[in-house]
């Protein structure tokens, strides 16, 4: 698969993982968050929840599932952008968020979801 194909396949999972969270009633605030040091794809608002969204695409599992892939790397870098919003947000720094993970995977021709609510938190990024 070439660059560009690989570009837009983890573009179409992206937006299958929004589409994904707004039928289970989340709302979403903003997508693909970015600053040099990491980057949101997609924040999203589960009642009174700030929800901050890695999508992980995979078209196989030859490597691992998407899961996996957030290593404690992507998780710091996660946290960092997600802090540089919410200073950049005063009136949503008071509110509780969470950090979610989306594995989105192919299987028969559809996209397949796994959600994983509370992935992590800033807690377990000390140290």
């Amino acid at each position: 698969m070439s660059k560009a194909a690989h570009l837009v396949a983890g573009e179409n999972a992206e937006l299958a993982a929004c589409e994904f969270l707004l039928a289970r009633q989340l709302k979403l605030v903003e997508r693909n968050i970015r600053y040099p040091f990491g980057e949101i794809d997609l924040l999203m608002q589960d009642g009174k929840e700030l929800v901050f969204v890695e999508v992980r695409f995979r078209r196989s599992q030859r490597f691992g599932g998407g899961i996996e892939s957030v290593t404690p790397s992507k998780r710091k870098k996660m946290a960092n952008a997600a802090q540089a919003w919410l200073s950049s947000h005063k009136p949503s720094a008071n509110i509780g968020c969470r950090f979610d993970v989306i594995a989105v995977d192919w299987h028969q021709n559809a996209f397949r979801f796994e959600w994983i609510k509370s992935a992590f938190d800033l807690d377990d990024l000390a140290g």
